[in-house]
């Protein structure tokens, strides 16, 4: 195995943790590589008890030398039906409980007043995200918002606002606070042609974590269809399999300064899913380490 002794990047993956299953999927897994997992719930925590699933998920990684920094909250925050108010509670457990994982951040979307301009989820965001800051610092946590437009724009959409580094701007204008900032993945930013390299540049202070999630933009799409037509022009893919350098992606961290963990977020790449989900993720993980250097690379399985 490799010596991670001094390396201040870790590679490993997401883990859902929504339906009770994340402590046993760990023990399944823990062994292919993965140096670090991130687990994570979608908009409810299903009434589990955090701490004690935290626990498990140390006791499934035992002896090993994997870590879990970053534990994930995804849903909308800002709005009070009863799943959005099953969002919010969420936040304020996993908050209160990363310590039992080992965690320091807990991290997802910011939420969004739906299908209003983004500038109008602001207040809102200020009034929510100040609070659970607040409640965040106070524990050692910090926050972390994914730069997912989960199909959202300026003009409208759901989930997210942080997607825009526009919108990063206003939103940590509303939340000066040092333990607010970005889970970061370079594929959000070229969904919307947007490079992402210069952000780490401008931005690395305010990565907290990182998705390992690539894109493969289509330019003879774009340039026959249009990126408003019926033909998607960019797809998600797994690392290793789409158009970032990862290796210019994580000399750029290093040269900020920045240490932490890149997880995987596999499940999306139209190819490498389903079945053919953990083939990907170990290509993707040999891939990660090879762009990182210095590290053992395991045979897919």
């Amino acid at each position: 195995m490799s010596n991670l002794q001094g390396q201040s990047i870790r590679i490993g993956t997401m883990v859902s943790a929504t339906k009770g299953q994340a402590a046993e999927r760990i023990a399944q897994i823990a062994d292919m590589g993965f140096e670090s997992f991130e687990p994570f719930f979608w908009q409810t925590t299903n009434g589990q008890d955090i701490a004690d699933l935290g626990k498990r998920c140390l006791e499934a990684i035992g002896d090993r030398d994997i870590t879990i920094s970053t534990i994930g909250m995804f849903g909308n925050p800002l709005e009070e039906t009863d799943m959005d108010l099953q969002t919010l509670q969420g936040w304020r457990d996993c908050i209160d409980n990363a310590h039992h994982f080992g965690a320091t951040c807990v991290a997802g979307f910011t939420g969004r007043i739906r299908n209003k301009p983004l500038t109008d989820s602001l207040p809102r965001y200020k009034q929510i995200w100040s609070e659970l800051a607040k409640r965040a610092a106070d524990k050692g946590v910090k926050i972390a918002f994914e730069n997912c437009a989960m199909d959202g724009n300026w003009a409208a959409g759901d989930w997210n606002i942080a997607h825009n580094p526009d919108a990063w701007e206003l939103m940590f204008n509303e939340t000066p606070d040092d333990n607010i900032g970005l889970e970061w993945e370079p594929c959000h930013q070229m969904v919307y042609l947007i490079d992402p390299l210069p952000q780490i540049r401008k931005w690395a202070s305010k990565i907290f974590h990182v998705h390992g999630k690539d894109a493969t933009i289509r330019w003879d799409v774009i340039r026959e269809h249009g990126i408003f037509g019926k033909h998607p022009f960019v797809l998600m893919r797994t690392p290793g399999f789409g158009d970032s350098n990862w290796t210019d992606i994580i000399s750029e961290l290093r040269l900020a300064g920045w240490s932490g963990s890149i997880d995987i977020e596999g499940w999306h790449d139209p190819v490498y899913r389903d079945a053919l989900e953990m083939t990907g993720q170990v290509h993707g993980l040999n891939h990660l380490k090879q762009a990182r250097g210095g590290s053992f690379v395991v045979d897919p399985v």
